[in-house]
């Protein structure tokens, strides 16, 4: 076969799978709305004004299934204008590049980047390059990039270190704001949740004028085990039930709430480095709703920000209530729409992750009076 004839049927695979991509539906879609909260025009990080979203796919062979996703707070020089942010670690099984610099000074100075455990190291030093390539910053000496992971070892070659430098770089050149790419796509390429395909996912919330106005967006990379609820609704238990592939017997599958997931929280409320702290740890929360218990090889963090830059600019600590709220049921929806939208992926060695049924979703729901 020509060079030509199998970039056209690289090209016509992409479409595929993007066609098949779009029959998968979002939470609200199959009427599942968590919550009592309202949310943003798109149901995405990117509700939140500034926020960017960009994300590389790699997909080789039979074996390659990873990726990148990178998250811009604003587009303008992160360096030279950081943002607030703060870290929360649920269970610290995992590799967060930058949590410590984080934690001391309350602040992100470059875009954050989620990937596969073993291509950390990849992705700072893209960050590194990025930010110091960035126009403004030819006298910058020093850099902390922001980098988070879940292990797609299981459906990807993870030993093969297929990301480099470039697809980094390539996933920040792609942020853009707008709808979010949701499902096996970017870092949630060969990842898994409650035993089904796992990947990205995302959601947001608007506070009411009187609460303050802001938005609330969450962006998830899920890679965890659990018993899938799905809007209080049983779902793990009830597919159990039927003997398939969710099926669970607790006392032989001990590492059923192993995994892991990123989460991260971005507002436009002018929350400071504290406040962003006791917000990032309601998305535990939302996690929990859907069935995790976080078990000891999990690795959750969150990572918090907040894209008001306005130094002055402070809120009272009366006023977190809602926000507390609507990130805990922001999380818990994107969680769902990371299962939800994404597709059966066959890897590495055989591997395979199942899609949810759907129509079996749909027949559980109705049962359960959704």
């Amino acid at each position: 076969m020509s060079m030509l004839a199998v970039r056209w049927v690289s090209l016509l695979l992409v479409v595929a799978m993007g066609a098949v991509a779009q029959e998968r539906p979002r939470a609200r879609e199959l009427g599942i709305a968590p919550g009592v909260m309202s949310p943003g025009p798109l149901n995405a990080i990117t509700d939140v004004t500034g926020v960017k979203v960009g994300q590389r796919t790699v997909i080789r062979g039979d074996s390659v299934r990873t990726g990148a996703t990178a998250i811009l707070p604003h587009e303008g020089n992160l360096f030279e204008e950081k943002v607030r942010g703060a870290i929360f670690v649920f269970n610290a099984f995992g590799k967060l590049i930058g949590s410590t610099q984080v934690e001391e000074l309350g602040v992100i100075e470059t875009p954050i980047i989620l990937t596969n455990t073993l291509a950390v190291w990849e992705a700072a030093d893209a960050l590194k390059r990025y930010t110091l390539d960035f126009p403004g910053n030819e006298d910058v000496r020093s850099v902390n990039p922001v980098v988070g992971e879940t292990n797609d070892g299981r459906l990807n070659d993870i030993r093969g270190e297929h990301l480099k430098r470039e697809d980094f770089l390539a996933a920040i050149r792609a942020a853009k704001g707008g709808p979010v790419e949701e499902g096996a796509v970017g870092a949630g390429t060969g990842t898994m949740a409650f035993g089904f395909k796992g990947g990205i996912g995302t959601s947001s919330r608007r506070l009411s004028a009187e609460q303050g106005g802001y938005t609330v967006g969450v962006l998830v990379q899920s890679n965890f085990g659990g018993v899938l609820i799905v809007d209080g609704v049983p779902v793990g238990e009830e597919l159990a039930a039927e003997g398939g592939r969710a099926s669970i017997e607790p006392e032989q599958d001990l590492d059923l709430a192993d995994g892991s997931i990123m989460m991260l929280v971005a507002t436009d409320a002018p929350a400071d480095a504290r406040q962003l702290k006791r917000l990032a740890r309601r998305a535990s929360f939302g996690l929990a709703r859907t069935g995790s218990s976080g078990g000891h090889g999990s690795g959750d963090f969150v990572i918090a920000f907040s894209t008001e830059r306005e130094a002055a600019a402070r809120m009272d600590d009366g006023g977190l209530g809602p926000l507390f709220q609507a990130t805990i049921e922001a999380t818990e929806e994107a969680i769902l729409n990371s299962i939800l939208r994404a597709t059966t992926v066959d890897g590495h060695k055989g591997s395979r992750a199942e899609a949810l049924p759907i129509g079996r979703l749909r027949e559980i729901l109705k049962k359960y009076g959704r």
